[in-house]
């Protein structure tokens, strides 16, 4: 049932207020969803949505303000009652147990008359329909961030929900898996489900939904028809200005900085991907992307090149015009070389939850430690705070300071956090997964644009990254890999999307791929 003004609402929030320890998350917000309709709520990072989101959803409960439901009041006291009531969400952050298969993380939020076989079946045809990659006996701790929203995204479905509640889906998704969800989400907005749909990618918003709510600063600023908007006109709505146009200097390259030649490395668990002859380079003053559908071998390409896997062969693995050998190096001994990396896993990576941000700073950078005589380190907290504090107020973290926690932050804060520390860290060579995910667009500018400032230093970059805009972006040269091969490079001027395309089924040429094995050194 399409949505229409006379239609009974399927969702009325009234006067919502939540308000946290230094900070009101929502100002007196009022929201009306119709059946069948695709709503977004837009907003930069740490405007209220995913705070909104989840007191819907039950898992926060608003100060002030009311919620209808089919026009009837809804106190929701937890999940499990908005579920029961037509309510399903897929979070931002996964709330995915590690340690279960994907049946199982299912089944804990399905009606228990379900035995595991059954859900294990009903994931598969969910699947099929919905062309999204899901094995239901999967340990969860095997997937990579993309095959986790995946598993999210199924088990929102799989409840036939009348509200569907979507906070960044497509943010570790590939354009062909995003054109897949966005047939889904027709298919049940046209059956009378209603869709909340949070994200930043206008063009996403402009083609997916018909109505959107705007919040700046925990209030709502604006509703409009995204359809007969483009994304500067949502962009002024959202940060109050369109994000500024990335600046590209020509650069020569230097030397090479990173140089990978025939990695090749069995997977270590049942359920990864076997590197297969990796060739790469990367030199000083250019930006390198790989791109790829999740779960051909990114996280055992990137667990490599970190150092948190030193299986390597001698020689494999080569940091520095001087070619010095890292294959068998920890992460500590690579990062005193000059690699400093951002992983695609926020929380438990990127940063210790339970820590403030200027703790977390301890966990790749020791300029506030200083060595005793007797060889302990001490910690020079101010020192610390005011160099957490300079990230902050640098790359624009909306944070209470320097010893906020990190799990206090938005997902996008935390990101821009844990970018800002590495880039400010000025090092040699910086890998980065998923540079932009879950941040709004003016963050995503930002970021973007520190990145390229990064390059012109003299900085080698590699970006690993599922949004190919992102990559014609800011890439001079691009990879893709596939099934745990990485094709040859293509400069960007010369890639367009459809090659890329075909590059991710693992179709590109032999002999190109040869050439690419015997690239300058």
């Amino acid at each position: 049932m399409p949505a229409t003004e006379t239609a009974l609402p399927r969702l009325q929030l009234r006067g919502i207020t939540k308000r946290y320890p230094g900070v009101v998350a929502n100002q007196d917000v009022s929201l009306t969803v119709l059946p069948g309709q695709t709503h977004a709520v837009l907003g930069e990072n740490g405007a209220g949505k995913s705070t909104l989101m989840k007191i819907i959803y039950g898992a926060v409960k608003p100060d002030e303000g009311g919620m209808l439901f089919n026009g009837q009041a809804a106190h929701i006291r937890n999940p499990q009652e908005a579920r029961a009531l037509g309510i399903s969400m897929v979070f931002q952050h996964f709330s995915l147990f590690d340690t279960l298969t994907v049946a199982e993380n299912v089944w804990l939020g399905l009606d228990k008359r379900f035995t595991l076989a059954q859900v294990s079946a009903s994931i598969v045809d969910k699947a099929a329909q919905y062309g999204l990659d899901v094995e239901p006996l999967r340990p969860v701790h095997t997937l990579s961030v993309g095959e986790m929203q995946r598993v999210e995204i199924i088990r929102a479905l799989l409840t036939n929900p009348q509200l569907l509640i979507l906070d960044e889906p497509t943010s570790v998704l590939t354009p062909q898996a995003v054109d897949k969800l966005f047939v889904v989400l027709r298919a049940i907005a046209a059956q009378g489900c209603s869709v909340l749909y949070i994200s930043h990618k206008l063009h996403e918003i402009r083609e997916l939904c018909d109505a959107c709510t705007v919040l700046r600063g925990g209030r709502v600023t604006g509703v409009c028809d995204p359809r007969q908007e483009s994304n500067a006109s949502l962009s002024a709505l959202m940060i109050g200005a369109e994000p500024p146009a990335l600046e590209h200097h020509e650069r020569v390259p230097g030397a090479v900085e990173l140089r990978v030649h025939q990695l090749s490395l069995a997977r270590e668990d049942q359920f990864g991907v076997d590197l297969h002859a990796v060739n790469l380079h990367v030199r000083a003053g250019e930006v390198v992307g790989i791109a790829g559908v999740s779960g051909n071998g990114q996280r055992e390409l990137l667990y490599a090149l970190s150092g948190e896997d030193t299986r390597a062969a001698a020689g494999a693995i080569r940091l520095g015009a001087e070619g010095l050998d890292v294959s068998g190096l920890h992460p500590g001994a690579r990062r005193a070389l000059g690699l400093h990396f951002v992983p695609e896993e926020r929380l438990g990576r990127g940063a210790v939850p339970n820590l403030g941000l200027a703790h977390n700073l301890l966990l790749t950078r020791t300029e506030a430690v200083s060595n005793a005589p007797w060889g302990l380190g001490w910690i020079h907290v101010k020192k610390l705070e005011q160099q957490a504090s300079d990230i902050i107020a640098r790359f624009n973290v909306k944070a209470g300071g320097p010893n906020s926690l990190a799990r206090s932050l938005s997902g996008g804060n935390l990101q821009k956090f844990i970018m800002g520390r590495e880039i400010d860290a000025k090092p040699r060579l910086l890998i980065v997964s998923q540079p932009t995910w879950g941040v709004d667009v003016g963050a995503a500018a930002q970021i973007r644009a520190e990145l390229l400032a990064l390059r012109d230093a003299g900085c080698a970059v590699l970006v690993v990254s599922e949004e190919l805009d992102e990559l014609f972006e800011i890439c001079d040269r691009l990879h893709v890999i596939a099934k745990g091969r990485l094709s040859p490079s293509v400069p960007v001027a010369q890639a367009t999307v459809e090659q890329l395309g075909e590059w991710m089924s693992g179709l590109w040429d032999g002999a190109a791929a040869a050439k690419e094995a015997h690239a300058p050194t």
